[in-house]
This record gives C-alpha cells, structure tokens and sequence, in this order.
C-alpha cells in the first residue's frame, strides 16, 4: 500500500521553509501597521482632517472625555458646534470640531501644516476613539 512516513525529514524540511515565510509575514504586516499607524511625516495635507467620523455618543459627552484624557484643553461653541483646540494657548496642536447629529455627533479633527505633535498623533487618535464610542 502506502509507504509509512515517519515525519522528520519533512517536519524538519516544512520547519525551514515556513519558518522564514512566517517572519516575513509577520515583518511586513508590523511594517504596514507601522506606516499606516504611526506619525504621519510630513507629506500629509493639513487640509484634510486627520479624523473625520460619526458617532452616536453626544457633542458634550465626547467633549468631556477628551477634556479628562488629555491636557491643555479649551472648549468653545461656533453655532450648534462645540470646538475644542488642544496643545499650548500659544501654538495649538490639533483642533477637534463636535457638530450635533439626529444621531450623535460628528467629530472632525485638524491638525494645521507645521504644528506641534502634542500629544503625539497616535495618542490623539485613540483618545478619540475612546471617546466616541
């Protein structure tokens, strides 16, 4: 019938082979994660927000998570829209825009071309994600 295999030479082949496809798979899902995660340099339009989503949580809720997560915060209203600009009074970082939703919100942020990262853009990204959901 069939030959019996007892493994090892193909266990120790298999091994050798998979083993660095594995790596490479795992260095370039890092790296990929890295580039679309991290800072983003300074090709990036500041023109374009760098959040623009909904959410079903409040204008006043979100605003009051993010004014306890992060520092140097101040909160002001433009019609129906709470603006909060955050960073130092004298060069601010990124401005957040909260405009009411038969739904919830809509939450903007911008960040001006040459301005600080402060908090880093990272940070600045979960702390609104933790706050709109």
């Amino acid at each position: 019938m069939f030959s019996r295999m007892t493994g090892n030479a193909d266990d120790r082949t298999m091994k050798r082979l998979l083993l660095p496809a594995s790596a490479t798979v795992v260095i370039t899902a890092v790296t990929a994660c890295l580039t679309a995660c991290g800072s983003s340099g300074p090709t990036r339009d500041a023109s374009i927000p760098l959040v623009y989503v909904s959410s079903q949580r409040a204008p006043a809720d979100i605003a009051g998570c993010l004014e306890q997560r992060l520092s140097r915060v101040r909160t002001s209203h433009a019609g129906i829209a709470t603006q909060l600009a955050v960073g130092s009074d004298s060069n601010n970082s990124y401005f957040v825009t909260l405009t009411p939703t038969n739904t919830g919100s809509v939450i903007k942020v911008m960040h001006p071309a040459n301005a600080p990262d402060d908090p880093p853009e990272p940070e600045m990204r979960f702390d609104i994600a933790r706050c709109a959901t």
